[in-house]
């Protein structure tokens, strides 16, 4: 049985209130730990939290890490809003992935909306060292004395001092190696008067850090920025802000560089509602000519059509008040409530009609008619709702989902119920004419 030990950080980040999981990932030099909380822990807030947890933890972390933890807002699960592809001519891969990491990363990790940039396809600039064995043992070294001669002789570390009594000067010069032939001169020790250096028994190469990474695009060699939203983004206008910064980004790279986009999930998201939209669009149109085909009336069909409009634009309303957007699941509730908005206008235009051709006048019918009906309309609409009750108390990642459904499904019935108790009778007293009165027949 094999034990695990949290490590500082991982016990800090587990006492944070409403975190139900918790994973973590490493490689070489790297590790990633995922937090999961509940659906009801504002994004931001638990941001807050888990950079409290990290500063209260650097203290018990190992000294000598290179960078401090982060932490970003994203989901791990979801797949990149936009990748975009940094190809030169001319620069090498590693420049190129210092060009992103550097400049691109940084200016697009600031755009509201984008949770994390991931840079793939390469690694920063570095100088290799592949050192042969065999040249190492003809020389009598190991592989420490050639670390510690790199070391001692590429630090950054004051050469001198100048006094003259009054005044001193320090002296200071870089000395860090940035190519292979910097370092291939490097005295690695001194053997029978002769120097060994660092070319007698390594190959010294201009290089990057991680071979193993490679991208291009189009055949040719490239580094890809992938980007994530937050989880409580909009994918269209995250997207649509990162490509008004394109130019300028563009602007800011040499020449020799282009930059693209060569995935956006975008175009299918926006075919997807546009899809949803003509199938609303062709919903409201069959149920007008349903209705009007069965009234056989201009004006009757008229009055309960009016309440598709109205109900849809007041559901418009109500999904902006609860910060909701239009996307798959919202437009399928008003595509299904387009069936349901004008049961209740007909009711009340049908119990209208039947006041008026017992003689009332429009006006008379409208009011006794409505009030008559008035109790049967809210039982119809109060029953409808009742079925979507269990949808907007389901618990889950996909109660989340349907709840955004239902509520739109129930705002557009809930309005539609006010539109027929008001608009209806309304529109019947103004628009309906009145109807002869049947003579009775008498029986002989």
């Amino acid at each position: 049985m094999a034990a695990t030990v949290a490590t500082p950080l991982e016990r800090a980040l587990g006492a944070i209130a409403g975190v139900t999981e918790m994973s973590s990932y490493s490689t070489q030099s790297n590790t990633r730990v995922s937090l999961q909380f509940e659906l009801h822990r504002n994004i931001d807030s638990a941001a807050r939290d888990v950079s409290a947890a990290i500063q209260a933890a650097l203290p018990l972390l190992p000294t000598g890490m290179p960078t401090a933890p982060n932490y970003r807002k994203v989901n791990p699960a979801d797949q990149p809003i936009l990748i975009l592809s940094l190809t030169s001519d001319v620069l090498s891969r590693g420049q190129l992935y210092d060009l992103s990491s550097t400049l691109l990363a940084q200016r697009l990790s600031q755009v509201d909306g984008v949770g994390q940039v991931n840079i793939s396809g390469g690694a920063l600039p570095a100088v290799r060292i592949e050192l042969d064995p065999d040249r190492l043992l003809a020389q009598g070294l190991a592989l420490e004395d050639v670390r510690q001669a790199v070391i001692a002789n590429h630090s950054n570390r004051p050469k001198g001092l100048l006094d003259d009594g009054q005044r001193s000067w320090q002296i200071e010069s870089n000395g860090q190696a940035l190519k292979a032939s910097d370092y291939a001169p490097v005295v690695v020790r001194y053997k029978e008067g002769r120097a060994v250096r660092l070319s007698d028994v390594a190959e010294v190469l201009d290089s990057v850090q991680d071979l193993r990474n490679y991208g291009a695009t189009n055949g040719k060699p490239a580094i890809t920025l992938m980007l994530q939203k937050q989880p409580d983004a909009n994918v269209l206008a995250v997207v649509q802000r990162v490509r008004a910064l394109l130019p300028h980004l563009q602007a800011t790279l040499p020449a020799s560089v282009d930059l693209q986009v060569v995935s956006d999930r975008t175009p299918n998201l926006r075919a997807s509602i546009f899809e949803i939209q003509k199938s609303l669009g062709l919903s409201v149109a069959l149920v007008i000519v349903v209705v009007g085909l069965f009234l056989r009336r201009l004006r009757s069909a008229l009055i309960p059509s009016v309440a598709i409009p109205v109900s849809l634009a007041g559901s418009f309303g109500v999904m902006y008040l609860l910060g909701y957007s239009l996307n798959n699941l919202s437009l399928m509730a008003l595509t299904i409530a387009t069936g349901f908005v004008v049961d209740d206008a007909i009711v009340v235009l049908e119990n209208i009609t039947r006041r008026m051709e017992k003689g009332d006048t429009p006006l008379q019918a409208a009011l006794r008619g409505s009030r008559e009906i008035a109790v049967t309309v809210v039982v119809i609409s109060l029953s409808l709702i009742a079925a979507f009750i269990p949808i907007l108390v389901m618990g889950g990642v996909l109660g989340r989902l349907f709840q955004e459904f239902a509520v739109v499904l129930c705002a557009a019935i809930l309005i539609s119920l006010v539109v027929s108790l008001t608009t209806t009778p309304m529109m019947c007293a103004a628009l309906l004419r009145p109807m002869p009165v049947r003579p009775k027949r008498r029986s002989v």
